[in-house]
C-alpha cells in the first residue's frame, strides 16, 4: 500500500528512488575500497550515514604536503593528482586517482604530516573518513571499527611491501650503474 501512496505522486516517489539510488551508490563505492570490504551491508549503510562528502573545484587542494594528517578520502567522481614536492622544490606527480581510488588512509592510525599534496583534477566528488570517525566508530561498534583496522593494517602491509620490492629495485639498478660506470672510467684510465 505504501508504494501505491507513493506511486500516485511522481514527484515524491522519484525523490525517495533518487535517494534511495544515491545511498546504494555510495555504499557500493564504499564496498569497494579494500578497507571496508569486510564490512556487512548494515555495516556500510552505518558508514556511508558518518562519512564526510564535499565537491572540489578544479587544482583544489585535498591537502597539501605537510598538513597534518585527518583521514582518508574516497574517490566518488571525477580525479585526484597526488604530487609530491621535494628539498629542491622539484614537483613529481605520484598518482592519479580515479573513481573508487582511495588516498590517505595512513592518516586513520596517527596525525603525521603529509607527505604529498592530494589536488582535484576537475570537478571531483570526494568521500572522507577522518579519525575521529574510526575512533567514535571504534568506541560504538567495537566489531565494525576492528573489521576496518584489520583491513587497513592489510592495505598498509601491502603496500609497504611493494614499496620494499621497488625500493630494492631501484637500489639494484643504481648499483648496476655505478659499476657500469665505474668499470668504463677503469677502462679510460
Amino acid at each position: 500500500m505504501a508504494q501505491e501512496i507513493l506511486g500516485q505522486n511522481s514527484l515524491w516517489s522519484n525523490f525517495f528512488r533518487k535517494r534511495s539510488e544515491e545511498d546504494n551508490s555510495l555504499e557500493a563505492l564504499l564496498a569497494s575500497v579494500p578497507i571496508f570490504s569486510q564490512l556487512t551491508a548494515r555495516e556500510l549503510r552505518k558508514l556511508a550515514a558518518i562519512v564526510h562528502k564535499r565537491e572540489y573545484t578544479s587544482n583544489e587542494f585535498v591537502f597539501s604536503q605537510g598538513d597534518p594528517g585527518l583521514g582518508m578520502y574516497v574517490v566518488q567522481d571525477g580525479q585526484v593528482e597526488i604530487m609530491f614536492t621535494d628539498q629542491a622544490g622539484v614537483q613529481k606527480t605520484l598518482a592519479v586517482l580515479k573513481t573508487g581510488d582511495f588516498f590517505g588512509e595512513l592518516s586513520l592510525l596517527d596525525e603525521s604530516p603529509r607527505s604529498a599534496s592530494a589536488i582535484a583534477k576537475g570537478h571531483s566528488r570526494i568521500i572522507g573518513f577522518f579519525r575521529p570517525d574510526l575512533i567514535d566508530l571504534l568506541n560504538r561498534s567495537p566489531k565494525s571499527g576492528t573489521k576496518i583496522l584489520f583491513k587497513l593494517g592489510e592495505v598498509i602491509g601491502t603496500r609497504l611491501r611493494i614499496t620494499n620490492e621497488q625500493l630494492g629495485n631501484a637500489s639494484a639498478n643504481l648499483e648496476r650503474l655505478e659499476k657500469n660506470v665505474g668499470g668504463k672510467e677503469d677502462v679510460d684510465r
